[in-house]
């Protein structure tokens, strides 16, 4: 999971890019004669509501598709090395399909639940580390009941699978800046987690939450221990938000005196409407064997939304894993990746990334079984997505 680029007079080519769509209008016509006024018509929100069945009210549905094309410099026969997702050279195929519902708790009606089912490539890799592999697991990535105890403001109860708190980035695609993953998302952190959250925020400024669940990546428990975590999230102003995320508990099977490790910081600030910027560092620690390994990265990004349909995403990372634990090989990685968006539909996104990755060590899987210290990629990406609230 690593990365370097060459990237910088391409993004620099993109900025270029004057694009603006002129909308013509029409002169309103005359009014018509006075006639006896209809009854107003409600407004659509309204009327949709009114025609959702009972069940569905205060209920949302989505769903999307992503797609994509990967071309990569050492023409890996199988996954590319240290890729989530969009792993395959010189390959069409279709990253993950997606169908999700939910009912956010209220004051009013305090139960809720969500359900997401994926299939594809994509929730495959997600659940290639379950101990209790099946394909109804494969299928589920979140799957979880709430509900909103009367307690201060609302402390909200969520039991069941959900995806991690750690990172910057998460499993969808149409919800990161960039279209390829990270390599910390890839490297250092887990995906989900199954047990008990609990969430309360006193404020719009803080919130708080804690977790008591299985491990990393299992809803099968593969000891006799359980992993605890917490979250403080900080909004001092406006424009900046600070998350700050720790985790612990053992994580090797049939082991409970080892402890896993993670501290995952993630900052995040709105420069102006149209420019963002953000920084994510993660530490991690685990005991494998008597043995103490660790590793540790930071990423750096920034979204320029240059009009309504063009957005750039540049971002940097590097990364340390000094015994191996998380790579399989002694060594730092840096990756550069630059991302053109373009928007032309809310529903529908397409992306086209170069990206860079380089090794101090000859890690990368070629075409023949050869190892090189580098690999560049270019990828297009198609999005789409919908999604309804009853």
């Amino acid at each position: 999971m690593c990365r370097r680029s060459a990237s910088i007079v391409w993004c620099a080519g993109v900025l270029l890019l004057p694009v603006r769509m002129a909308h013509a209008q029409t002169p309103p016509a005359d009014p018509a004669p006075a006639a006896v006024p209809a009854p107003a018509a409600p407004p659509p929100d309204a009327e949709a509501k009114a025609e959702a069945p009972a069940f569905l009210r205060g209920t949302e549905i989505g769903g999307l598709v992503d797609a994509h094309y990967d071309w990569f410099s050492t023409r890996p026969e199988g996954d590319a090395t240290y890729r989530n997702f969009d792993t395959r050279h010189d390959q069409f195929r279709v990253t993950m399909a997606q169908i999700w519902m939910a009912k956010t708790p209220t004051d009013r009606s305090r139960a809720g639940y969500k359900v997401k089912l994926s299939v594809g490539p994509g929730p495959t890799m997600v659940q290639s580390f379950e101990p209790g592999a099946s394909a109804v697991l494969q299928t589920i990535e979140e799957g979880f009941i709430s509900y909103l105890a009367p307690l201060g403001k609302g402390l909200q109860l969520d039991v069941g699978k959900f995806v991690t708190p750690h990172g910057a980035e998460v499993i969808e695609a149409k919800d990161n800046w960039n279209y390829s993953r990270s390599l910390l998302f890839a490297l250092a952190i887990p995906y989900y987690h199954s047990g008990v959250r609990a969430t309360y925020a006193p404020n719009d400024r803080v919130a708080f939450m804690g977790t008591i669940v299985n491990g990393w990546n299992n809803v099968v428990e593969n000891n006799g221990g359980k992993t605890l975590g917490v979250q403080v999230a900080l909004k001092p102003v406006p424009a900046l938000s600070i998350v700050q995320n720790y985790m612990a508990g053992p994580e090797q099977p049939d082991n409970t005196s080892d402890w896993r490790k993670l501290s995952d910081t993630t900052v995040t600030y709105v420069v102006n409407p149209r420019f963002t910027v953000m920084g994510n560092y993660d530490h991690g620690s685990d005991t494998v064997a008597g043995a103490r390994a660790r590793w540790q990265g930071i990423a750096g990004y920034a979204r320029l939304q240059v009009n309504d349909l063009v957005a750039i995403a540049p971002r940097l990372e590097w990364y340390d894993d000094p015994t191996g634990f998380t790579t399989g090989a002694v060594q730092r990685l840096k990756e550069a990746t630059c991302t053109l968006e373009l928007k032309p539909a809310d529903s529908f996104s397409w992306r086209i990334e170069y990206r860079s990755d380089v090794s101090d060590s000859p890690v990368f899987k070629t075409r023949g079984g050869r190892l090189r210290k580098q690999q560049q990629s270019l990828a297009f990406g198609v999005l789409y997505a919908l999604r309804y609230k009853g």
